[in-house]
């Protein structure tokens, strides 16, 4: 796999990283064996860029890729994120984007990762009640110290954005994108990183999984998985309108000789991102891979953007306190 510069500060990473976080959170049960045998995979065919967060298990997620790396951290870029708060006792809480909490999250992530470093620490959501100013700070303390190397921002708003800029480069942004969810086009964001030489990471490029043409309705989905409950896209009479999407992308991807799923992310890629789709399976890691070495053709991209325009899908991707966290 090919290895890309992200953003204009340093980092490279490969083309396509993996998203770790389904196999520790909000996807229902895994297996510690089979995810352990998923991210050795992921690294025999190249991917060295590995996205997490203390929120996720929480902090089971980051224990688990500190096994997964223990011998081969430097061979890897790890990525995690700060910001949701969480009580040492792993009681989920309100997002702090206090000086004091990064402190104390870093030291917390350093250790459950295995490691004296991170390679990019994002501020996983914006805290309102904090000045972006002082959050930004700390981070950059934190690069100073040499605990962060690179610091990036998820589902920020274009002001926010250019603040954070401002008090230190960033690496990154990372924000849902896909050909299902296509909002940091109307919202400026693709366009302020870019004009700003700041990398972007897609996260959910599946569309949650949505766009492999493998989900057709929420029974799909174990019990506890929170697509299941909340995600209004599947939602009702929403389901049926953005199968529709589906069923468009499903036709070009054929027409290609690829799977819906490898053309969706060779479309992420083609926008100047780095998509981090998330499997806890090796069949689908290895699909997932295939779909970074598919190139699109002019006329495939207009057939994309055709099938799946700015603003088809139908319904929130969050229930509404989940869309209250973003785009501050």
């Amino acid at each position: 796999m090919k290895q890309v510069k992200l953003g204009s500060q340093g980092l490279t990473v490969s083309t396509e990283g993996l998203g770790c976080m389904g196999m520790s959170a909000f996807y229902g049960p895994s297996d510690e064996a089979e995810n352990l045998a998923t991210i050795a995979r992921a690294m025999e065919l190249g991917i060295t860029f590995f996205d997490t967060a203390e929120i996720y298990g929480p902090f089971k997620n980051e224990i688990l890729l500190s096994k997964a790396l223990k011998g081969k951290r430097d061979k890897v870029k790890v990525a995690t994120k700060v910001g949701s708060e969480v009580s040492d006792a792993g009681e989920r809480m309100a997002v702090n984007g206090t000086t004091a909490y990064i402190n104390k999250a870093i030291e917390r992530s350093l250790r459950h990762l295995g490691t004296d470093y991170v390679d990019l620490y994002y501020l996983h959501r914006i805290d309102p009640k904090v000045q972006i100013e002082e959050s930004i700070g700390a981070l950059k303390r934190l690069v100073e110290a040499g605990k962060v190397r690179y610091i990036g921002v998820s589902e920020a708003a274009p002001a926010t954005i250019r603040r954070a800029h401002k008090v230190h480069p960033l690496t990154a942004l990372q924000t849902e994108y896909s050909l299902f969810e296509r909002s940091p086009e109307q919202n400026e964001v693709l366009a302020t990183v870019r004009e700003l030489g700041i990398g972007f990471v897609s996260y959910s490029p599946l569309g949650r999984g949505f766009l492999t043409g493998r989900v057709t309705s929420t029974e799909d989905f174990a019990p506890d998985d929170f697509r299941r409950a909340a995600y209004p896209r599947l939602a009702g009479d929403n389901l049926a309108q953005n199968m529709k999407i589906v069923d468009r992308i499903k036709a070009i991807a054929t027409a290609r000789g690829v799977t819906p799923g490898q053309i969706a992310l060779a479309w992420t890629i083609a926008q100047g991102t780095v998509p981090i789709p998330g499997t806890r399976r090796i069949k689908y890691l290895e699909e997932n891979v295939a779909g970074a070495a598919v190139t699109l053709s002019a006329a495939d991209l207009k057939a994309l953007d055709e099938a799946a325009p700015v603003g088809a899908a139908v319904g929130d991707r969050y229930v509404p306190g989940g869309m209250a966290a973003l785009n501050h």
